[in-house]
């Protein structure tokens, strides 16, 4: 019997010691050293047209930012492509006979996007 409670001490002891460095090792890696801890961590992808100003009516909107993803069919799958249609950004392998006739029109000539969550949104609003 002494044999057993042995093993059932040190079996949660082990456990504890485990269960404190998955705590420490999941804290560390929530930690950013680069940034601020009252900083919220975000992507560049959801601060870039999320946010809105206080004062709307004068903020100029940059130019050049507004078409930066192309969302296009080649070979009956859908791709897409960065500014100039020249670096593929993203493998989607949908296949284009998932839309209606009138967007596998459009995604034939492309669809400009501002970012790459719009894409996003477009996608999951035909695939949901």
């Amino acid at each position: 019997m002494k044999k057993y409670s042995i093993c059932f001490y040190l079996f949660l002891a082990v456990s504890c010691v485990c269960m404190v460095i998955g705590y420490a090792a999941v804290r560390y890696e929530r930690k950013d050293p680069a940034r601020p801890a009252s900083e919220a961590v975000r992507t560049e992808e959801s601060t870039e047209g999320e946010q809105l100003a206080a004062n709307q009516e004068q903020v100029i909107p940059k130019l050049g930012e507004q078409e930066q993803y192309c969302l296009m069919s080649e070979n009956g799958f859908l791709l897409v492509y960065s500014k100039e249609r020249e670096d593929v950004c993203l493998y989607t392998h949908m296949p284009l006979l998932d839309f209606p006739q009138e967007e596998q029109d459009r995604l034939r000539e492309g669809i400009w996007f501002p970012s790459m969550i719009e894409v996003f949104q477009y996608l999951e609003s035909f695939t949901s």
